[in-house]
């Protein structure tokens, strides 16, 4: 964290998330000038309306303090403006976030190509299978994929970038330390410790209609590029498509049937000039002279990463309930599909699966009992708990999910 974390949170706190901050601070020069002037020097300012003087004015530097502890407290990172992991190609946006709080290791986004995934929540098997391959070639490649931690294409998505050992970037809608979405617990879980999870909001910020779209453009301003694979004329992946266009970055749409009217938006997408997308290569050739980590070499065809991928279940098409803000049971077809996985399993991941059990056991213990190496323990674990098979606790600890 930067010497002026302080005020970059009072900052937030007296504007909120999304406000207009370049021209801002650009009229100051730094936001310690600006916490720093008077109330005068604030009118004077083009750049500030008269409400945002009044909430300058009436917000208390002392109460982010709270919110400092709550993070050092649980592992989060802050992120300010100022810091010098605050993504540069984030900075740029017209809107930046004034902070970034982070749980995991967020990667060096400014030196590699991350590629933004998007699309619906009510995702089908097409789509579910394609964000699926796509992600998981585009990160073979050498790519960055990352999503918004939703259900549907979103999971999809990180889940194909996980599948061997990759990483990935989930900018959630709420504040970390929420009980939102509790089906996806067990892959944030996974994304925490091979990526991060990043979002503006404040610690235990929930969900709502508007935070959502406003992530949207934290999704499209980390990436180069915005894959769509399944959208609705008027969804909130089409909001990230035209971030993305606003934002200078490349749109890539992959077709859907001309006879789904309920997903058309891909390919209005692509009469509007989106660039079509129908396998990985296609998208991280784009940038292969642009970044040195891009390894053309390693794309496989879709068909060889469909057979590949045949053993993955995304766990990804919601119901009306699955939509809410609040937590729900897993459903009964959830808990059919969990019996289903583990009946499946095959090689290390059923043995790595038998040498787990309902309680937390340490990552030594499960190698012992196993009797498989370290790294393929490691390999199959990640893979149990992207199909929400097992799941993590601190201290390298793992059981049954």
């Amino acid at each position: 964290m930067s010497e002026n974390l302080r005020y970059w949170l009072w900052l937030q706190r007296a504007l909120g998330e999304g406000a207009h901050i370049n021209k801002i601070i650009s009229d100051f020069g730094s936001v310690d000038n600006l916490y720093n002037s008077n109330i005068i020097e604030w009118r004077m300012s083009s750049a500030l309306t008269s409400k945002q003087i009044n909430k300058l004015e009436q917000t208390d530097i002392n109460t982010v303090d709270e919110i400092i502890y709550t993070c050092e407290e649980n592992g989060w990172s802050i992120i300010d403006f100022d810091d010098i992991r605050y993504p540069q190609r984030l900075r740029e946006i017209c809107n930046p976030p004034c902070v970034l709080y982070v749980d995991g290791q967020l990667p060096d986004i400014d030196n590699l190509a991350v590629i933004g995934i998007v699309g619906t929540r009510k995702a089908g098997d097409y789509a579910i299978k394609v964000a699926h391959i796509m992600s998981r070639g585009i990160t073979e490649c050498g790519a960055l994929v990352v999503s918004g931690g939703a259900l549907g294409v979103d999971t999809a998505a990180h889940k194909g970038a996980l599948t061997d050992g990759g990483k990935t970037v989930a900018v959630l809608g709420c504040g970390l330390g929420t009980s939102y979405l509790n089906e996806n617990k067990s892959l944030r879980d996974v994304i925490r410790n091979n990526g991060a999870l990043v979002t503006e909001y404040p610690p235990f910020t929930r969900a709502s209609r508007t935070t959502f779209p406003l992530r949207n453009r934290i999704i499209s301003g980390l990436s180069v590029g915005v894959l769509v694979v399944e959208a609705g004329v008027k969804s909130g992946s089409l909001i990230t498509a035209n971030f993305a266009l606003e934002q200078g970055r490349d749109v890539f749409a992959v077709p859907s049937s001309i006879l789904s009217v309920d997903y058309a938006g891909t390919n209005k997408l692509i009469e509007d000039g989106a660039i079509v997308a129908t396998n990985p290569l296609q998208i991280v050739s784009t940038y292969s002279e642009r970044f040195s980590t891009i390894d053309v070499s390693k794309a496989r065809r879709v068909e060889e990463l469909l057979t590949d991928s045949t053993h993955l279940s995304a766990n990804v098409t919601p119901t009306k309930d699955n939509l809410a803000f609040e937590n729900m049971e897993e459903s009964r077809a959830q808990r059919a599909e969990h019996q289903k996985q583990m009946l499946s399993l095959t090689g290390d991941l059923r043995i790595v699966y038998n040498a787990l059990d309902e309680s937390f056991n340490h990552i030594d213990a499960v190698i012992e009992k196993s009797g498989l190496t370290g790294q393929r323990v490691i390999a199959a674990i990640t893979q149990l708990e992207i199909m929400g098979l097992a799941e993590s606790a601190s201290g390298k600890r793992y059981k049954l999910s």
